[in-house]
């Protein structure tokens, strides 16, 4: 029975526990792909509880479609907002030895050692 695909199961271990998923695609005797109000993932059946719904996808059905099917039966599943990751400029660091090479050129002695580098910092 947990081997139909489109069969709307409920999760009762790990993580996404008490969700509802749909079976993808049947993987092995043990696992199957599911996808829902759960992550896509392999999930072992003996984490699954099956229900009498069945959905009418296909084998490897895409994430939206999942969704689709699940609103035709009245479960409403909420996207997932990923992390939006945003490109920092960071400020440019000048090594001790490029600071030097530019007061070379400008005329003045450069500075020698830790400390010196320390005082012309403050």
């Amino acid at each position: 029975m947990i081997n139909d695909i489109g069969r709307v199961c409920v999760k009762i271990a790990g993580r996404d526990a008490g969700m509802r998923c749909a079976v993808i695609e049947v993987l092995d005797n043990n696992n199957v792909l599911v996808d829902g109000q759960t992550r896509r993932r392999k999930c072992n059946i003996l984490h699954l509880e099956p229900t009498e719904q069945l959905l009418s996808i296909d084998k490897g059905a895409s994430h939206a479609d999942v969704i689709s099917a699940f609103k035709s039966i009245g479960v409403e599943i909420k996207e997932k907002v990923g992390k939006a990751k945003e490109k920092k400029e960071k400020p440019s660091k000048k090594r001790a030895s490029t600071k030097a090479a530019e007061e070379t050129a400008a005329g003045k002695k450069p500075a020698k050692g830790k400390k010196a580098v320390e005082k012309k910092k403050k």
